[in-house]
């Protein structure tokens, strides 16, 4: 089994780093790898989609974001797979941590499953609980505690924050974070009250479900080939 972590390069706000998502999606893939025990981690992809370029959208609107075609990156995506089957590696999961690739991760496992529907043993995987726990059940977790939407926010806010500080403090500026947030620096929430502390526990929960589902998935391919996309 290979791991094929996918990342981005984007704007974070002024107080959190460009590649937030290919750090934080390094560590968890070895994390989860290391819980599967039978795992290996490919090399991080860190240039995704993120809006046009011209004139500018979504991200892209921000200086420091690095976007690229979704042909090209699902193009990438299959590529990838198919080398890693040629090499003999019966199933290949993809691990996004970026919202905006869920959709092109889900479109090429479908795609290479059918290809290979007469060689159920060879899968691709792309994981969707992984995203999952880390964006909505994490959310979900911190507006238990009393944590707002506006202040979690949906990008480089209070829940990104937290998370970004649990994998390596040097992420994130804390002086600029404690000075709140700027209008117009292309964050969403407010990421003053973020701590390691406060994103320890949702670093664990996408671990656990990630291995949890990943599991399930390969008992399925044992048994039938199972769905392209774990939810």
């Amino acid at each position: 089994m290979v791991l094929v972590p996918i990342g981005g390069t984007e704007q974070n706000g002024a107080h959190m780093v460009l590649g937030k998502h290919n750090v934080r999606v390094r560590a968890l893939a070895a994390r989860i790898a290391e819980r599967l025990g039978n795992a290996l981690v490919a090399p991080v992809m860190a240039y995704v989609p993120e809006g046009a370029i011209d004139p500018p959208t979504q991200h892209m609107r921000w200086a420091g974001t690095i976007s690229i075609p979704e042909a090209a990156f699902e193009a990438v995506l299959e590529a990838t797979a198919r080398s890693l089957k040629r090499h003999g590696i019966r199933h290949v999961v993809f691990l996004g941590d970026h919202g905006g690739t869920q959709r092109n991760q889900e479109r090429v496992a479908a795609r290479l499953n059918r290809e290979w529907s007469t060689q159920p043993s060879y899968r691709v995987v792309a994981l969707a609980d992984y995203y999952r726990a880390a964006a909505a059940d994490f959310t979900a977790a911190l507006q238990a505690q009393g944590y707002g939407e506006s202040e979690i926010g949906q990008h480089a806010g209070l829940a990104d924050t937290a998370l970004a500080l649990a994998i390596d403090p040097a992420l994130v500026r804390a002086e600029v974070m404690r000075a709140g947030p700027r209008s117009g620096d292309g964050a969403t929430g407010d990421p003053r009250r973020a701590t390691a502390e406060l994103g320890r526990p949702g670093i664990e929960h996408v671990i656990q479900t990630s291995v949890a589902a990943i599991r399930a998935q390969t008992r399925a391919g044992r048994a039938a080939g199972g769905p392209s996309t774990v939810r």
